[in-house]
């Protein structure tokens, strides 16, 4: 895995640029069904609000790709980066805690605190799925709505490492996140590598109260962890 580049100058953005760039990411990284494709023009627009320069450019190359790309052929990439793919899965407990009673227990604080705040998940939809913790974040903003973000800060790091290193357009937004999200220490790039050459505990218990229907749309079964070799591992 490439070695991952330093996400920096998150207090250089005001918490209202934040949340306009979390309810971006949030509904890029969905899957491009037929309503988002159409709605090119509307997504153009509120890029165009986002005001810092660095940010809006990230936006306006992911949505050139995305309008000038045939829809089928966008949904085929969709689900060949985050569906197919061992390395780039969107479910952010996963990175830290794989199948195991502690992930049950950091879905269901994660649940607790949506609830809190009167967000309700679709069903089918796990509280740690990315879109929907940006959403949170944009919803809620600075200390609760954005806490999720940091806490899975290593986890957001390692799924945007994979995507650089797949090429994928899709690496854009996971820029744009985390250039606003706190700059990583010695303490997490450690923990990075030893994630990316670790994986995750294995223990497949515990899981069942959160475990989504096999059939449900857009990936909503749980992605397998990204692994890496370790040469690949972020240094």
């Amino acid at each position: 895995m490439t070695a991952p580049t330093a996400a920096v100058h998150s207090r250089s953005v005001p918490a209202a640029e934040r949340a306009k760039l979390f309810q971006l990411a949030a509904l890029l990284l969905t899957y491009p069904d037929s309503d988002l494709v159409e709605a090119g023009d509307t997504l153009s627009a509120a890029a165009a609000r986002i005001e810092h320069p660095h940010l809006r450019r990230l936006f306006d190359e992911f949505l050139t790709w995305l309008r000038g790309t045939e829809p089928i052929e966008v949904q085929q990439h969709y689900v060949q980066t985050f569906d197919l793919r061992r390395r780039s899965g969107l479910y952010l407990t996963y990175y830290l805690h794989g199948d195991t009673r502690k992930r049950g227990m950091a879905l269901l604080i994660l649940k607790q605190r949506y609830r809190a705040h009167g967000l309700r998940l679709a069903d089918g939809e796990l509280p740690d799925l990315l879109p929907v913790v940006l959403e949170f974040a944009a919803a809620v903003g600075p200390g609760d709505g954005e806490a999720p973000l940091r806490q899975h800060r290593r986890g957001i790091e390692l799924l945007r490492a994979a995507l650089t290193d797949l090429g994928t357009p899709y690496r854009l937004i996971l820029d744009a996140v985390t250039y606003v999200l706190p700059e990583l220490t010695d303490s997490d790039r450690e923990a990075i590598a030893a994630l990316a050459f670790d994986g995750p505990p294995v223990e497949a218990v515990g899981m069942d109260p959160y475990s989504p229907d096999p059939h449900a749309p857009n990936g909503a079964a749980l992605a397998p962890y990204p692994t890496c070799r370790a040469p690949e591992a972020p240094r």
